[in-house]
């Protein structure tokens, strides 16, 4: 019976040569510059082979302990001291417990590793998928709206990747509210949500994923309590957040991101639609068709939705990014790289070292105020910008780079109509260009 030789492809190239070098088709110093080593080397692998065969050229480690692997002994006491005292540790925290209570300094991988191969440990991998159970819907229409926003490729090649905001009811299963936007951010599910309220009221709640513009992870953001301005906005309006844990417990506007996909994309195909402008003029006729096929009759009769009150009809004010500031001794304020003086009079003086709120509206506007009370200013500078850029949150890096990108394009089209003349002169004419600059400057 024929032995079995475990082989790499480096080891079977390593056979091929050296049976070229016996069967005299191929010089020592050929193989030596294919294998990178000496001659002399080659020499002795080329004994070898005619002494031991294929075997000779293989690693003598394969198969052998590594140098760096733990005594078997550390192994057993390590999982006895887990199996008596840390059983219910998840790996890494078992890990510290070793390295403080028992002086065994081990990895966390290779514990794991072993509280796997023990049965102490279940890798995520191997564990039984959680069971999303359905949900009843809300009964009444108007109690809750889930929104999302689904970055899609909604024009195809006809136009640039965008953002459908979607905002459908829970009970009924209607498109309250679709518009597509480039990314999605605070300002562009303002308009939005500013858009439904008008149409339909003030709903109970909405529910969302957690999106930086619903949930904040910061407990010392800007306000220092830990609310978006989204957040701050719908409690203005006494409108309640809830935010999913997961993307299967808002199913119902997962679902229709899906359909959207589907539908949507192949019917502004038909109509040649390309742009967002296009597109958000035709959503209006799509959500009533929609809704006459696929929505369905809510459990209650009843409408959730509230009128807006006197003290919220001022949507501008709700609808904008509102953050405090500090007033310095001089009267100045910093917002958005930028700083603001506050008109010197005596009714401003007292306000020194006080709390003002600065509200950056849709369209750019800036209002300085001091208990509801505007605060005439004048822009002083623009901060230097500092060397390293803004942080973009991640789904709206795509618009970002595509704004980098056009703005490139444009500079390269002035680059080119600058100097028409280098266009037809080719590589070489470039070249010759250059040289010819370079020389002049050294004269």
């Amino acid at each position: 019976m024929l032995g079995l030789v475990s082989m790499s492809k480096k080891e079977i190239h390593r056979v091929e040569v050296i049976q070229k070098l016996i069967d005299k088709r191929l010089v020592e110093s050929d193989a030596a510059i294919q294998f990178n080593i000496s001659i002399r080397q080659v020499r002795r692998l080329k004994q070898a082979y005619k002494k031991n065969g294929a075997f000779a050229l293989t690693s003598k480690k394969r198969g052998a302990r590594s140098n760096h692997k733990y005594p078997e002994s550390l192994k057993e006491v390590a999982l006895m001291i887990v199996r008596e005292n840390y059983t219910d540790f998840r790996p890494t925290f078992a890990c510290e417990k070793l390295r403080e209570n028992h002086q065994i300094t081990v990895s966390n991988e290779t514990l794991r590793k072993w509280m796997i191969e023990a049965d102490l440990w279940i890798p995520r991998s191997q564990r039984l998928k959680r069971a999303y159970q359905p949900r009843n819907r809300r009964e009444c229409y108007g109690e809750l709206i889930q929104i999302d926003g689904s970055l899609h490729d909604w024009f195809e090649e006809r136009g640039d990747r965008c953002t459908l905001l979607v905002y459908i009811d829970d009970a009924t299963g209607k498109l309250m509210e679709c518009q597509f936007v480039p990314c999605e951010s605070t300002f562009t599910y303002f308009d939005s949500t500013r858009r439904y309220i008008e149409a339909h009221g003030k709903p109970v709640a909405f529910y969302s994923d957690k999106h930086s513009t619903f949930r904040s992870t910061n407990k010392n953001g800007t306000s220092g309590d830990g609310i978006t301005q989204f957040g701050r906005a719908m409690s203005d309006l006494n409108i309640d957040i809830i935010c999913a844990n997961s993307p299967q417990a808002k199913g119902r506007v997962e679902r229709a991101n899906r359909t959207l996909q589907d539908r949507l994309v192949k019917e502004m195909r038909l109509r040649n639609i390309s742009t967002v402008d296009e597109g958000n003029k035709y959503l209006s006729e799509f959500i009533t068709g929609f809704n006459t096929k696929f929505s369905k009759e809510p459990l209650n009769t009843k409408d959730m939705h509230r009128p807006l009150m006197d003290h919220e009809k001022d949507l501008n004010e709700i609808f904008c990014v509102q953050e405090s500031r500090t007033l310095t001794k001089n009267l100045t304020v910093q917002y958005d790289k930028r700083v603001y003086i506050i008109k010197d009079s005596i009714e401003t003086r007292v306000l020194a070292r006080k709390k003002v709120t600065v509200y950056d509206y849709y369209d750019g506007g800036i209002n300085i105020k001091y208990e509801n009370k505007i605060l005439p200013y004048s822009i002083f500078d623009k901060i230097k910008k500092s060397k390293q850029g803004r942080v973009i949150e991640n789904k709206r890096l795509e618009a970002a780079l595509n704004f980098i990108i056009d703005e490139q394009q444009m500079i390269d089209e002035k680059r080119r109509a600058s100097c028409p003349s280098r266009q037809h002169l080719g590589l070489e004419g470039t070249k010759a260009i250059r040289k010819s600059t370079y020389k002049n400057r050294r004269k």
